[in-house]
């Protein structure tokens, strides 16, 4: 797959980033609290089982749903009815950016058995401003962690809005394909497509989202990550 001609399909969406604005830390702190450098809920893992790390921001901690809600645990059903015998771990941290993502990697990826990674972070990052060539340098860095442990990555593109100006949109867009091109490993081009924009698919507030939306945004991954299992 030519991961630069999957950029095209992100600007069409490009105009859903101004969802990801309830990702930040100040809703997170108050619905949460808690250790922002580890998952909200440390997993029961199965040692002897390969395991699945979903590693994010609220959009794979589950914000605002019960854990058999967030997309994390319905996509270990979802393996299971497939005959995948992975775990999937949910190492989402709702408010997470990319410093926050690099400074846990290793405690996650420290977990005995873990196969692949799917990675889920910037959000945050563009909410803050915070300058892209850092943003790209801390992905880079949890990718090239992973690798060296012989983890397969599933990186997972995110999405800026015009408000930001052109040039940083550009940068911000292309950093996701960009990766993926660099380091061979898969790419989802919008986490949230078919999702956002639809108000029977959102919670109240608009930005995350319901069981439902949830549900297909696990399909979304699921659709880039299956090729990459082995049973």
């Amino acid at each position: 797959m030519n991961h630069l001609r999957q950029t095209s399909i992100i600007l069409g969406f490009v105009i859903t980033a101004i969802f990801f604005a309830g990702c930040g830390v100040s809703t997170a702190e108050k619905q949460f609290g808690g250790d922002p450098k580890k998952p909200l809920a440390t997993p029961q893992i199965a040692a002897d089982k390969p395991k699945i790390v979903a590693f994010g921001d609220s959009l794979t901690a589950g914000f605002g749903l019960t854990e058999k809600e967030s997309y994390p645990y319905l996509l270990q059903e979802k393996l299971k009815k497939d005959g995948f015998d992975y775990e999937v771990v949910n190492a989402g941290v709702s408010g997470d950016t990319s410093i926050g993502g690099l400074e846990r990697i290793d405690w996650v990826l420290g977990q005995e058995n873990v196969q692949v990674l799917i990675l889920e972070l910037g959000a945050n990052d563009l909410l803050r401003r915070m300058p892209v060539d850092k943003m790209k340098r801390n992905l880079a860095q949890m990718i090239e962690k992973a690798q060296a442990k012989n983890v397969k990555v599933l990186l997972c593109g995110m999405l800026a809005p015009p408000s930001v100006g052109a040039e940083y949109q550009r940068q911000y867009v292309n950093t996701f394909p960009d990766l993926a091109d660099k380091y061979k490993v898969e790419f989802l081009p919008f986490l949230l497509e078919n999702v956002a924009l639809n108000k029977n698919l959102n919670q109240a507030d608009g930005i995350h989202p319901n069981a439902e939306g949830a549900r297909l945004m696990m399909e979304n991954v699921y659709k880039e990550l299956k090729p990459i299992l082995a049973k």
